[in-house]
């Protein structure tokens, strides 16, 4: 230790010097005996001296220099699981929280939450794979909450890949809604445009060039007070499709202020869009590999905020509601 160094807190100083090192992961080693001062147990802290021997027994990947690889060894994992086994981790998203990273967050993403659990559950290990890493089969956008599939092998990543593919994973959606929809079941049909450079897509009732065709099955859970709460179904999985149909529609989503009003988002307390992908049936039609026990599988959010707080008008809320509760 360098004079430099002096009267610092230890766990101070390690975390200026091992940015790679998660808090929680180093407070852990202490309480393991895992890093010692001078051949003894050392405590996060005890201040260091000039002179002083730090030894830490920790991977190596602990010593890296950070980079986008690296980025799931400085996450504390946090994660609503809904579901695991060894092939698959479905994951509660909440909204605010960002799938992969961009402009915006590099570090506190899903994936990266998802990476350091399984790394620190000792189920993958970087250094021992080729290529293969922890996956998302799907996402969500940032102010969107609900469940996303991870891969946590290859093979499970092929197969999940062909069923969103072929359409054989049925996602289903509550979302909260200015004005009701009539007819209170239906369909909403229509083409999507994408603006990849704004991030935006615009609907259109007939064929346009470049736009591609939508559908989004719904029903109306309840209404009153001047909202509805549904239940949609994605038929096609284009980008931003249930809010950009809905408010195509006339009936923009509570809190999206993309492409709708924001109405009823400071009224009933949103600090998001009211949308989110509550529900997930395998319904494999085809063999299925690896994960061929999911067959027919249901799983299924057991709270989601805002439709816990809309009376369904049988004096209970969605999320009270028994068939709401987790399956699996």
């Amino acid at each position: 230790m360098k004079k430099n160094d002096e009267n610092q807190r230890l766990d101070r100083f390690l975390s200026k010097n091992l940015p790679c090192l998660p808090p929680a992961l180093m407070y852990k080693y202490f309480r393991l005996k895992r890093i010692k001062i001078n051949g003894k147990r050392a405590k996060g802290d005890q201040r260091i001296v000039t002179g002083d021997v730090v030894s830490l027994y920790i991977g190596d990947e602990f010593f890296d220099t950070p980079s986008e690889e690296t980025d799931y060894l400085r996450v504390t994992p946090k994660l609503d699981i809904l579901y695991e086994d060894e092939n698959l981790l479905l994951v509660d998203k909440k909204p605010g929280m960002i799938v992969h990273s961009d402009d915006t967050e590099a570090i506190n993403t899903l994936i990266a939450h998802i990476k350091a659990y399984l790394y620190q559950k000792k189920e993958w290990d970087p250094s021992l794979e080729n290529s293969f890493a922890p996956a998302l089969c799907n996402r969500i956008d940032r102010n969107t909450g609900g469940i996303v599939i991870a891969a946590k092998n290859a093979e499970a990543l092929r197969v999940m890949n062909e069923k969103i593919k072929n359409r054989e994973i049925r996602k289903l959606y509550l979302c909260l809604i200015s004005g009701a929809l009539k007819p209170p079941v239906g369909r909403l049909d229509g083409y999507i445009l994408k603006n990849g450079e704004e991030n935006l897509v615009t609907v259109s009732d007939r064929p346009i060039k470049g736009a591609k065709p939508a559908s989004t099955v719904y029903r109306t859970i309840s209404s009153g007070s001047g909202y509805s709460l549904l239940e949609c179904e994605l038929l096609t999985g284009r980008t931003h499709q249930i809010r950009a149909q809905l408010a195509h529609a006339g009936h923009p989503i509570v809190g999206d202020g993309k492409y709708g009003k924001t109405g009823g988002k400071k009224v009933l307390g949103f600090s998001h869009q009211a949308l989110y992908s509550y529900k997930l049936i395998f319904s494999f039609k085809t063999p299925a590999g690896v994960l061929g026990y999911l067959k027919d599988r249901c799983f299924t959010v057991e709270s989601v905020d805002f439709a816990n707080r809309f009376p369904t008008g049988k004096g209970q809320s969605i999320g009270s509601d028994k068939s709401s509760k987790t399956k699996g």
